[in-house]
């Protein structure tokens, strides 16, 4: 019997044969667990083809703007768009439009003395359907820092001095006059609500300043400025006038702190917000400043 179970060298058994029969049913059983994972393609950006000149371009370089205004928290520093030179737009189905621009720029208060403009280059994200785009954003030509520290002071100054205004004025009044006494408090109030129209920006709604109300609060006690105004704020893609109550907190030299309070005639709806000199996820450089 033991004569008869022994196997000659070199040939396989019943159960060998069957595990080598098997182990191709095996591996492609496992096969999904023991094949390495393709990693997840990244969101591409789409280009567009479309020109600078287009109002898209427009409204993102209002909105680098509102934001580079806001994040100097300077009234001697504050600059209007003049042109759009060139740029660039990308879009993401997921992520939202993406502009890179290189713009021009000019004092909002142009000088006789002084006609030269800056140059800003900017990158601004726009996330679909919401407002408050991303920005990143340098400027050059820009005051020498010792001027605008003079100028800034100089304005301080001011506004140190002035009185609380008679209730009820316009700044602007109606047939657009500023009077030059009340110049400093309407260049702060710019600064103050370019915050509120950089963090309302999106797409579709854009904004300007129109006019100052009236001041509910004027303090100076202390060495910041304690200012809380209302302002109109003209929104384009509806024509619609909103009132904004914006608080602010000013000295020169030190970032804005604001908080603000606006309503929607249209919809009325009420948005509110604040800051103090920086914003979550985006910077900027002032080069020369």
């Amino acid at each position: 019997m033991l004569a008869q179970q022994q196997r000659l060298p070199g040939r396989a058994g019943p159960t060998a044969v069957l595990l080598v029969a098997l182990l191709p049913a095996v591996a492609q059983a496992f096969s999904g667990v023991w094949r390495p994972l393709e990693p997840e393609r990244p969101q591409t950006w789409r280009r567009l083809a479309v020109a600078p000149s287009t109002p898209k371009f427009q409204q993102a370089a209002r909105a680098a703007l509102h934001y580079f205004n806001y994040r100097a928290a300077s009234p001697s520093t504050f600059r209007s768009l003049k042109q759009v030179r060139s740029g660039s737009v990308w879009v993401n189905a997921k992520k939202g439009q993406k502009f890179d621009l290189e713009l021009t720029i000019e004092n909002h208060k142009p000088k006789s003395n002084d006609e030269r403009l800056g140059t800003c280059s900017a990158v601004v994200i726009f996330k679909n359907h919401k407002p408050k785009p991303t920005v990143n954003i340098t400027c050059t030509r820009l005051l020498a820092k010792k001027e605008r520290e003079q100028e800034d002071y100089e304005l301080y100054k001011q506004m140190k001095q002035l009185k609380r205004p008679p209730e009820g004025i316009k700044i602007p009044g109606n047939d657009g006059y500023i009077d030059p006494s009340l110049q400093p408090m309407w260049d702060l109030a710019m600064v103050g609500s370019s915050y509120v129209m950089w963090e309302k920006t999106s797409l579709s709604l854009y904004y300007y300043t129109m006019q100052l109300t009236g001041v509910k609060q004027w303090v100076t006690s202390g060495d910041f400025i304690n200012f809380s105004y209302t302002i109109l704020l003209h929104e384009f893609s509806t024509q619609e006038i909103i009132p904004c109550q914006i608080h602010l907190l000013w000295y020169p030299g030190k970032p804005l702190k604001i908080r603000y309070h606006c309503q929607d005639l249209g919809t009325q709806e009420e948005v509110s917000g604040n800051g103090e000199g920086s914003a979550e996820t985006s910077t900027e450089i002032l080069s020369n400043f």
